[in-house]
């Protein structure tokens, strides 16, 4: 599996952004989808994932109710809908997908394959 991010940029303080990240491979829809972040200095943060039927959806407390994972199997593609950004989430987003669900979801070794990141810049 081949991941694919895209959607990064520089954004003011309350904007938005989507992030979108495409998968290649015929057993996409069967993985569970994550986004991770790493901002300089720190280790690499769980934000969000998927299960692979889209039924269970799991989010960071610090981007709660302001950030939305979605997935469209048909499309083999999973976003990331960050709205009322903040400096501090400024960082590099990875997309990421693990071959087997696990309770460990927020564990960045749980996932098997990574995308190559994408910079999100939010200014104050």
């Amino acid at each position: 599996v081949q991941l694919q991010a895209s959607g990064g940029g520089l954004v003011q303080a309350g904007g938005s952004l989507r992030l979108s990240c495409a998968a290649s491979g015929r057993t996409f829809s069967s993985y569970a989808m994550g986004w991770f972040r790493q901002a300089p200095g720190k280790e690499r943060e769980f934000v969000a994932t998927n299960r692979w039927n889209g039924g269970s959806t799991y989010y960071a407390d610090s981007v709660k109710g302001r950030f939305t994972i979605s997935r469209d199997n048909a499309k083999n593609t999973v976003h990331l809908q960050m709205n009322s950004l903040k400096p501090e989430d400024t960082a590099v987003y990875y997309c990421a997908a693990d071959r087997h669900w696990s309770a460990s979801y927020y564990k960045a070794d749980e996932y098997d394959y990574w995308g190559q990141g994408t910079q999100v810049t939010v200014s104050s």
